[in-house]
């Protein structure tokens, strides 16, 4: 066994042509069960989802108008100079836990804990912004069956009259866990097979829509200006790095050196021509400020009279987002296991299923705080929870890759990030350019949960982690 070295403080790292063993203990085993298409189906169902069926219409009705097509086309540039960072680390660190593994092997334990605690709040937080975008769906498609639903299960308390509890988006939550507490095979197979539906439904969204696209809807392409694409950049990104969520569940691969890399790229290609051409179908349907910011596809068609294609898209957003739900609690319970099984929180968390193999404590965890986040806290709010953390995930793997590159330049790799370092070191000013249009308020939010992480890693995890308590070995 390699030497480590535990005293090195914060900064002692994994050592990564060791890595399997530091990280031991029975009952922490996961099943490697997803093959290529699997994972890409993964990827693809964490990145479209509601940036589609949800935040494409709010953006454009509400921050960006026609131009929320650039929103989307700045985001995606940011995302994929991330996105070949991740396929490097990807191929050649195949364990659970994505950029917080990352960042603990290059950068770390202290900055592996930073974005592994950040990434651990974020996830959960949109996993209940999805929930609550396809619980307005829900709502337009009860409305369109004539139903009328008791005035206090539609909403968060603040987002309309006699509202007290997103009902709908609290059981998807709870729902979503129940299925990954299944085992990663019976809930990788639901995935690809809803994913397929959620393509065709975007597929018929596009096929139908360019018939009924009004030119004039267009213009003005910038009516909130140029900086309100780029303040729309920042809030439509957690809907085009779902990749990152994926590459979660690298220990879960028969083959994560050759696919992982692979899986990241395909997702983040699929997906983005598809926002594009969804961008063009929504705004040219209808005017920006028509476009309903909780259900804008649906209201779109049924603005040209194409009610009944509106409820079948409204069912299938239903259905397709659940994907997007799934990828990141599958996300936010893979950092979690891997930071206990790390020692970094308590190493009861890092317990599987003794047949599943599927860390169901942590996911059950997530689920409750996910549903009482989607039940009771707004959309809005909410959603400004989810942004800053994963800026600063892919600022760390950014800036991990260019490191590491220099630092072991022989460390053999199944995929190498082309135009190092120019390519990640834009990754990173893009992704710091972005956090500047956030608002206050997350940045508050963001250093209260920041601060709590301190003293917990302070007071528990640099005493315990694995690296702390193992001795030096020959």
């Amino acid at each position: 066994m390699a030497k480590l070295r535990p005293g090195e403080g914060i900064l002692r790292r994994k050592p990564i042509e060791h890595i399997e063993e530091t990280e031991v203990g029975e009952g922490t085993r996961l099943d490697r069960s997803l093959g290529l298409w699997q994972l890409t189906a993964i990827g693809v169902g964490g990145i479209i989802g509601a940036g589609i069926f949800t935040l494409a219409g709010t953006v454009a009705h509400e921050t960006a108008g026609p131009a929320v097509l650039v929103s989307f086309l700045i985001a995606g540039v940011a995302s994929a100079c991330a996105a070949l960072s991740y396929a490097e680390f990807a191929g050649m660190i195949p364990k659970a836990g994505s950029a917080y593994t990352y960042g603990y092997a290059v950068l770390g334990e202290f900055a592996g804990w930073f974005i592994g605690w950040d990434l651990l709040l974020e996830y959960t937080a949109i996993v209940a912004v999805v929930a609550i975008g396809i619980s307005g769906y829900f709502g337009f498609l009860i409305g369109e069956m004539g139903a009328d639903l008791p005035a206090w299960m539609l909403g968060a308390p603040g987002t309309g009259h006699g509202h007290r509890v997103d009902l709908f988006a609290a059981v998807l939550c709870l729902l979503i866990a129940w299925l990954l507490t299944q085992g990663i095979r019976s809930a990788a197979r639901f995935e690809t097979f809803v994913v397929a539906l959620k393509v065709l439904v975007v597929l018929l969204v596009i096929g139908v829509g360019v018939f009924h696209i009004t030119t004039a809807n267009y213009h003005p392409f910038f009516p909130f200006g140029i900086s309100g694409a780029f303040t729309g950049a920042a809030t439509v990104f957690f809907a085009v790095f779902g990749y990152d969520a994926m590459s979660t569940a690298a220990e879960e691969s028969k083959d994560a050196q050759r696919h992982m890399p692979r899986a990241i790229i395909y997702s983040l290609a699929i997906s983005m021509v598809l926002y594009v051409a969804a961008c063009l179908v929504l705004t040219g349907m209808q005017n920006y400020k028509d476009i309903d910011p909780e259900s804008g596809f649906s209201t779109a068609f049924k603005s040209v009279g194409l009610s009944g294609l509106a409820d079948v898209i409204a069912v299938g957003a239903i259905i397709g987002i659940l994907t997007v739900m799934f990828t990141f609690m599958l996300g936010v319970t893979r950092v979690w296991f891997a930071m206990s099984r790390d020692g970094l929180l308590p190493r009861w968390f890092a317990k599987t299923h003794p047949t599943r193999h599927v860390p169901t404590r942590v996911t059950w965890i997530v689920g409750v705080a996910s549903a009482l986040i989607a039940g009771f806290v707004p959309i809005g709010e909410a959603a400004e929870l989810t942004n800053i953390g994963i800026l600063l995930a892919f600022v760390v793997v950014c800036t991990a890759v260019i490191v590491l590159r220099y630092r072991q330049p022989d460390l053999p790799r199944s995929f190498r990030t082309p135009w190092m370092p120019f390519l990640p070191a834009l990754g990173v000013l893009f992704s710091v350019w972005l956090i500047t249009f956030l608002q206050w308020q997350t940045w508050v939010r963001f250093a209260v949960w920041f601060l709590i992480g301190c003293v917990i890693y302070f007071g528990y995890s640099y005493r315990r982690s694995v690296l702390a308590t193992r001795q030096p070995a020959d």
